[in-house]
């Protein structure tokens, strides 16, 4: 029988203090971790995970920080492992974030307090009708929270240290990963699965409570570079092709009432522009393209570079470069060659009293990439919401039902072998 519970806060303390590290990451940066700050945080959880008795902890060069709790049954069980992520979008400052708790959430507007602007309203955030009662973080309305993917790592470390204070509750072996990039799709590039040496896994990096994902988007990265004519504006005519307006052409062509974030739903995907740069010499634009279809993806690129061959023929002097790049696959395609990873998940969620609530997602996880690696991977709920942005929040209450969560599947995996 689970008997875990959130002595002292500790999980809110944990959560908390994994926030105020500012672990945003850079995807114009060709490091490996993107930005050296991630390894603060690595650095502290090996601390913590070694101050478990956790003996094998470490942090890698390339900022992975690895671990292992050892079985306690003599029965085989495959390893399994928890993974999350340690870098914070780039889409909105994670410097000096401070996590705010709302005791005792009653339906009202939550206004956070270093900007009256921010307003967390029920009517525009429909999971709060669910929190009644509940204890709210937020940041204080200047940064992001980083509960995408903190609040995973804290859940996983508040897991950890349940199993290893409590060696009667049988479990195999349980590896952990925690990675750097993953927002900028790059977070297990450099993981080690040979030296993990687990057989399957699941990433906590979900959103509503009881959620368990075995499907994402499919996932391309395009950088598209316009090269242009530059000359001294004031004898421009008939010379000058701007590079920048050839750019503006380009992305205001592109579908707005479909294949965009703005405009898609469910199942829908969309081609869409990120970041831009440049001047009238050269301008650069980068792109994700989704789609839950593989076919249906590479349309997106296609639709892409048809639509700047059809801009760029009005200027005869310019010329452009699209490179697409492959980021992550729809993971549904392994995960259905493993069911077990699934109904162990779903029954761990029934064992923490909460419906599951079995969907795709409009995103990926590590767990994506990690499927293809040779690892089948879903993603179940962490308790985090609105991220990449500064009305992110997550429950606490939400996020020990992901504790029970972690622990049951260790219990699980050991009672089915």
């Amino acid at each position: 029988m689970l008997n875990y519970q959130n002595k002292n806060n500790s999980l809110q303390n944990r959560f908390a203090k994994y926030v105020q590290i500012d672990t945003q990451s850079d995807p114009t940066s060709p490091t490996v971790p993107s930005t050296e700050k991630q390894k603060n945080l690595g650095k502290v959880l090996v601390e913590e995970l070694l101050e478990m008795g956790i003996t094998d902890a470490h942090l890698d060069d390339f900022g992975y920080v690895y671990a292992t709790i050892p079985s306690n049954t003599e029965k085989r069980v495959p390893v399994i492992c928890f993974c999350s992520h340690m870098d914070t979008s780039p889409d909105c400052s994670g410097t000096n974030v401070k996590p705010i708790i709302h005791a005792n959430y009653q339906g009202q507007d939550l206004v956070l307090p270093d900007d009256h602007n921010i307003v967390l309203k029920m009517s525009e955030h429909p999971d709060l009708k669910h929190q009644i009662g509940n204890d709210i973080f937020t940041a204080s309305g200047t940064t992001l929270l980083g509960a995408d993917n903190k609040a995973g790592l804290a859940e996983i470390m508040e897991a950890a240290s349940f199993l290893m204070q409590n060696p009667t509750f049988k479990h195999g072996t349980i590896k952990i990963l925690f990675t750097p990039d993953e927002e900028i799709g790059r977070g297990v590039d450099k993981a080690d699965l040979k030296k993990l040496g687990a057989e399957f896994a699941y990433t906590v990096d979900g959103e509503t409570l009881g959620s368990i994902e075995d499907e994402t988007f499919s996932a391309d990265g395009a950088v598209l570079t316009i090269k242009g004519v530059s000359t001294h504006p004031g004898f421009a005519k008939d010379k000058m092709e701007s590079a920048i307006k050839i750019l503006s052409d380009v992305i205001s062509s592109l579908p707005s009432d479909c294949l965009s974030p703005e405009s898609t739903e469910a199942k829908e995907g969309f081609i869409h522009p990120v970041t831009i740069s440049g001047s009238v010499e050269q301008a650069e634009a980068r792109f994700i393209l989704r789609a839950f279809d593989d076919e249906q993806l590479e349309a997106n690129g296609e639709l892409l570079d048809a639509t700047v061959r059809n801009i760029i023929e009005d200027f005869p002097n310019s010329t452009y470069e699209l490179k697409i790049t492959e980021q992550y696959r729809n993971m549904k395609k392994v995960l259905d060659e493993y069911p077990q990873v699934i109904a162990y998940g779903i029954e761990a969620i029934e064992r923490a009293g909460i419906k599951p609530k079995r969907q795709s997602i409009r995103g990926g996880t590590d767990g994506s990439r990690l499927s293809f690696m040779g690892l089948p991977c879903p993603n179940i709920f962490a308790g985090e919401h609105a991220f990449h942005g500064k009305q992110e929040w997550a429950s606490v209450q939400d996020m020990e039902k992901a504790v029970e969560t972690i622990i049951n599947i260790a219990a699980i995996w050991e009672e089915k072998a």
